[in-house]
């Protein structure tokens, strides 16, 4: 350095003399061509003439342009002094510049050959065409640091203290004056916990993804973690799943940066992060005293065995049974759409529900039909209507004193309490007028076309009729002993009642009783061997009447029977009687003809 200076001092005294020498020649110059321009009188000198006002500014000219040429001769030697300085700088720059870069490489070269002869020769044999520290990149912009650590919660609570089984994840982005860019604590769920090595991992992988999403191209990654650090360097190699799973990602994503090295320090050096990681440790180990606290004032429901809190929970009145609302709201609601009254769930109890607490559950309709008994129950036939109602709610209107009606129709006519409108309690219609029920059902077995509809339906389907309520209803699987809402219990082959949780049905002949689905698979098996099924009992000869197994292709069911069993075989037949009573049609008695009048 002090060599290029004395350079410098010496370029600009030769500059200082050269340039006062051109002025000296300068002037001598100028004088002269002055001396040379006056008039020259050899014989005897003449007297000195005052001088005239244009010689005077020619005179002042003159000199104002040799002053101009004096200034840009100086300022042309000053813009080359510059320039020559300038270039010396660049020069000195330069020089530092190859200096430094030969003392990293010299440093890292130092700092690898350190690496190297630390590693044990087995370890050297195994993996060490693996080891590798590439040199950090030049002009790749600033360089960050980012500071890691994965911390679990038994490393901090006391030997006596119970451990929450808790753990955060810390991250700190340092930028290359120091400053914290961004700093990173949150909680890990307790599944993922499988030791510090584990967490340390899971830190620095969000450490990198942090730094990526930054938009960092160029950093260090400084950790404490020797283990870590040696399976990054490819001296150790992971045996765990998920721990290698960890390592894979943390490779994949260092990849990504322009440079990128992961380095062990002393513990002094993250000091900042792992204070970070520890308050926000000590801060999940209070929330979860907090909650732990906080269970203890939750109560277990029987139904869906989850804790809940005890504010949620409904007690039973009269049997003080407590569940869930949530389980308790769908209890109610199941129970009135299969038109029960829900009682309490608790195994035995028949305390039936005071669902006031459900504003949403519509429940006094359900209420209102449980109060009614089954065979005393009866909606109004007016479809505007369809009132629900009990026989001692029903109007007489024989009682009425202006009464139209006769003393033949007391037995069967009503009134609704709602509409007024007279109506049939024997055939469940509008009243028919000036025709008896048997009249009226002789000539309407269907009188609205939504009852044939129904019918039909539930011939397809293999549906029956409950006797006491008229319900409808389907198996779908199970036994053939079926219960209805209304309670009457019978079986769903024959129909007929179940009491005492034994059917009374038998087969004709004979009192020997055998299972629905046996009896079902032997009649299918006799048929497909063209023989009539008969009792499977031992010696018994008695012919099956099969009329309970709808879906056998056999019948013992007479003409008789089958037409007043089934007025119209088909829908279309239903359709047809219909249309003809509503257009007035006549059927001719021998062919069965429909016929029309049309003028």
């Amino acid at each position: 350095m002090s060599a290029a200076l004395h350079h410098q001092l010496s370029l600009a005294s030769s500059a200082a003399l050269s340039a006062s020498d051109h002025d000296l020649a300068f002037h001598l110059q100028l004088t002269e061509a002055i001396q040379a321009s006056l008039p020259s009188n050899a014989a005897a000198p003449a007297p000195p003439e005052e001088p005239s006002d244009a010689s005077c500014a020619l005179e002042i000219h003159a000199a104002d342009l040799a002053r101009a040429e004096h200034d840009r001769r100086d300022a042309q030697a000053c813009r080359a002094y510059h320039a020559r300085a300038a270039a010396s700088v660049r020069a000195c720059r330069a020089y530092h510049a190859r200096a430094a870069a030969s003392v990293r490489v010299a440093a890292h070269d130092a700092l690898f050959a350190r690496d190297l002869a630390a590693i044990p020769e087995d370890r050297w044999a195994h993996d060490g065409d693996y080891f590798e520290r590439p040199l950090p990149l030049e002009g790749g912009g600033a360089l960050f640091r980012v500071l890691f650590k994965g911390m679990a919660s038994r490393e901090v609570v006391g030997p006596r203290d119970r451990d929450p089984g808790v753990g955060v994840l810390a991250v700190a982005i340092c930028g290359p004056r120091g400053e914290v860019v961004l700093r990173i604590h949150k909680p890990v769920q307790a599944q993922a916990q499988q030791g510090r090595m584990m967490l340390e991992a899971m830190a620095l992988v969000e450490g990198l993804n942090a730094a990526l999403a930054l938009g960092i191209r160029t950093l260090n990654v400084l950790t404490d973690n020797k283990p870590l650090h040696n399976h990054m360097s490819g001296i150790w190699r992971p045996r765990q799943k998920r721990l290698v799973d960890l390592i894979n990602e943390a490779f994949s994503t260092k990849q990504k940066f322009e440079q990128c090295e992961i380095l062990c320090v002393a513990r002094t050096q993250v000091n900042y992060v792992t204070k970070l990681a520890t308050d926000s440790l000590h801060t999940q180990i209070a929330k979860a005293a907090v909650v732990s606290a906080g269970k203890e004032k939750k109560e277990n429901c029987t139904i869906c065995l989850e804790d809940t809190d005890v504010s949620k929970i409904h007690a039973v009145e009269g049997c003080a049974h407590r569940f869930c609302f949530s389980c308790m709201k769908e209890r109610v609601k199941v129970k009135l759409l299969h038109g029960m009254l829900p009682a309490c769930p608790q195994d035995g109890c028949t305390t039936k529900l005071n669902c006031g607490g459900f504003k949403d559950v519509p429940i006094s309709t359900r209420i209102r039909e449980a109060q009614i008994p089954p065979t005393h129950k009866i909606y109004c036939p007016y479809p505007k209507c369809s009132a629900l109602m009990s026989m001692r709610e029903l109007i007489h209107p024989m009682q009425a004193s202006s009464s139209k009606y006769t003393l033949v129709d007391a037995a069967t006519l009503r009134k609704c309490v709602k509409c007024s409108g007279s109506f049939c309690i024997s055939c469940k219609v509008p009243w028919h007028h000036q025709m008896t029920c048997y009249d009226y059902k002789r000539r309407y077995p269907h009188a609205r076309l939504e009852d044939a509809y129904l019918q039909n339906l539930a011939r397809q389907r293999l549906w029956r009729q409950c006797i006491r309520c008229k319900h409808m209803i389907e198996l779908a699987e199970g036994c053939y002993h079926m219960t209805c809402v209304c309670g009457y219990e019978f079986c769903y082959t024959c129909g007929k009642e179940w009491k005492e949780k034994k059917a009374t049905c038998s087969f004709e002949g004979c009192a020997h009783r055998f299972c629905f689905s046996c009896m079902k698979e032997r009649v299918k098996v006799k048929l497909l061997h063209g023989m009539l099924p008969a009792c499977p009992q031992d010696g018994c000869t008695t012919k099956l009447n099969c009329g309970g197994f709808k879906d056998v292709p056999i019948s013992t069911m007479t003409c008789y029977d089958y037409k007043r069993r089934y007025p119209h075989a088909r829908l279309e037949d239903a359709y047809l009687q219909n249309l003809a009573r509503q257009r007035l049609w006549r059927q001719c008695i021998r062919c069965k003809h429909m016929i029309e009048l049309a003028e």
